[in-house]
């Protein structure tokens, strides 16, 4: 039976089972595409959560609108098109890696739309700042590099699965799954207006078991800002990683119960 709406004066989300409903939008990061979700997708499913994975433009089943003009600003549009075409509200938007600049933009022009927002081991860019600005210097040019190499200038290969320490399970599908992104996306600087501020449930989570990461900077951001911050110890594909401990952490950020045999491992 699917959930049915009730009339709260503190909260109007669906409730099931005697368990608060939340919508999840879940956001890849680089050279990934929606089914690096998909046991997230299916434990918070299994949950009765509503959950959106949408793949951006140019990159894993989109991989054919994959051109120069797409940027960090063509991957902003796409997700705040996806919350104002399919009606959504009071979402839990979490943003993986190169996707924390995405749903920074997109909280920023539709923070009525938000109920919280969850940094995966992501970048957390300031106003006037680029995801490129916001790694070592080793690693920003070794992707200009490899983009004058191997992506005509403009596309960037991906960084291998070993880098990130995915358990070795997954290790050769990550490789086969992976697309070429723009180069733009990481060198577009974000343009923030204000809004993102009138959001007040945030966490950051950083992955600690993986080498050379650049998002310690970011996590010093999010204490610095007050937000619910928290370790977890695996490589950066986290929600390859770690789905059930994962997915126990975005219920929480959501402000809803899990039940720990829901979630799969």
């Amino acid at each position: 039976m699917r959930a049915w709406r009730v009339i709260h004066f503190f909260d109007n989300r669906k409730i099931t089972r005697g368990v608060f409903m939340s919508t999840f939008v879940l956001v890849h990061g680089a050279w990934h595409g929606s089914w690096c979700w998909k046991r997230v997708r299916r434990n918070l499913q299994d949950l009765g959560h509503d959950v959106f994975t949408p793949t951006l433009t140019g990159l894993a089943e989109r991989s054919h609108l994959l051109s120069r003009s797409v940027n960090l600003s063509t991957h902003i549009d796409d997700v705040v098109s996806l919350l104002r075409w399919e009606e959504l509200s009071d979402v839990v938007l979490c943003g993986h890696s190169y996707a924390g600049a995405v749903i920074t933009g997109a909280a920023d022009r539709i923070p009525d739309r938000i109920r919280a927002l969850v940094y995966l081991d992501a970048f957390l860019p300031e106003s006037g700042e680029s995801v490129l600005q916001n790694v070592h210097e080793s690693q920003r040019n070794m992707l200009i590099e490899a983009a004058r190499k191997l992506g005509e200038g403009w596309k960037t290969p991906h960084i291998p699965a070993a880098v990130f320490k995915v358990n070795a399970k997954d290790h050769d599908w990550v490789e086969r799954q992976c697309t070429l992104h723009p180069l733009a996306c990481f060198e577009q600087p974000i343009e923030l207006h204000g809004g993102i501020g009138r959001i007040k449930n945030v966490t950051y989570i950083f992955a600690s078991g993986w080498d050379d990461t650049p998002f310690p900077r970011a996590l010093e951001r999010a204490k610095a800002k007050g937000w619910r911050t928290l370790t977890m110890t695996c490589g950066h594909e986290v929600m390859l990683d770690m789905p059930k401990e994962l997915t126990r952490e975005l219920v929480a950020a959501a402000g809803a119960p899990a039940t720990s045999s829901a979630a799969r491992a």
